[in-house]
């Protein structure tokens, strides 16, 4: 039988069929119980599934499944797995190949049963052992970032996940995200490595960025950065998502390049790092703005001298 076949009723674990609007109330198990498995497993509670299990090693993931999944038992993975309907992979990328193979080595049924992971990295490809397998390969990745606190649940509500899956699992996977109060996004499997990288990129280099910023202003003297930066970053942030490049400001758009030399050689004084760092970005923002023709030629010209190397 083709594994996308849905036979009659029941859960999806005994041959269920999933109702085109959403699929059934599913028994969850969470194999990794960290800042995302806890979180994704409390939204999918709250969504009325039951989470019945979690695999969780250290004293702090078993703290974490005590608070967020009241009700589910820590188990061993095969209990874990044999436990659930909908099954959570929500381990490091580089753990998920590895856990992925060893579960159809290790002889573990997956069969039917729904095998979610939430990476951002891969797609369905990773999975492809579970698939040969008899099990339906889900990647539903949570656009976000989670910290272990209690409002992590809540961040889910209104964001986008990028999800792949093969098409016959394409409305089951949709409906988990809805009901997780997510925005299904599509992506396709060969266009996974990109789209994470676009997400990494931005978000995690945000924060170095801002980072960084705070540390320079506190050796310039500013006691208070981060309320400095605040209102500032706030509005560089909604301009750059509302206007795209027409919503960039500051020095490299006025082909300021007298300034920017001067910037450059200050930071080369304080920190080689930042000044690498402030080099590189400025020239890829002077090539946005020549293309966009918010700065002209000879002004472009300029600014690429004063950040020669």
């Amino acid at each position: 039988m083709d594994p996308y076949d849905t036979p009659s009723s029941g859960a999806p674990g005994n041959g269920a069929q999933f109702p085109a609007d959403r699929p059934a109330r599913l028994a969850v198990g969470v194999v990794g119980a960290g800042r995302v498995g806890t979180a994704l497993g409390a939204a999918l509670s709250r969504a009325g599934h039951r989470v019945v299990a979690a695999a969780a090693v250290s004293d702090r993931s078993r703290t974490r499944v005590a608070e967020r999944l009241p009700g589910a038992a820590v188990s061993p993975l095969p209990d874990v797995v044999a436990a659930a309907d909908l099954v959570l992979l929500t381990v490091p990328d580089d753990e998920l190949p590895e856990l992925a193979s060893g579960l159809v080595t290790a002889g573990v049924p997956v069969t039917g049963k729904l095998i979610m992971h939430p990476s951002g990295r891969y797609g369905t490809a990773v999975l492809d052992p579970l698939t040969r397998a008899g099990a339906l390969p889900l990647a539903l990745h949570p656009v976000m970032t989670f910290t272990g606190r209690p409002d992590d649940v809540n961040r889910l509500t209104g964001i986008s996940f990028g999800v792949t899956s093969p098409e016959p699992l394409r409305p089951v996977a949709e409906a988990l995200v809805l009901e997780m109060g997510g925005e299904p996004v599509w992506i396709t499997e060969d266009a996974r490595p990109l789209y994470h990288a676009a997400l990494a990129g931005g978000a995690n280099h945000l924060v170095t960025l801002v980072v960084e910023a705070m540390d320079l202003l506190r050796a310039a003297g500013v006691a208070e950065p981060g309320r400095m930066l605040g209102p500032l970053l706030g509005a560089a942030l909604d301009n750059g998502l509302r206007l795209g490049i027409d919503g960039l400001t500051g020095p490299v758009a006025r082909g300021d390049a007298g300034t920017v030399s001067d910037h450059v050689a200050e930071l080369a004084k304080v920190s080689p790092e930042s000044r690498r760092a402030y080099v590189a970005l400025a020239r890829l923002t002077a090539d946005r703005a020549l293309g966009a023709g918010l700065l002209k030629p000879e002004d472009a010209e300029r600014l690429l001298e004063a950040l020669a190397d």
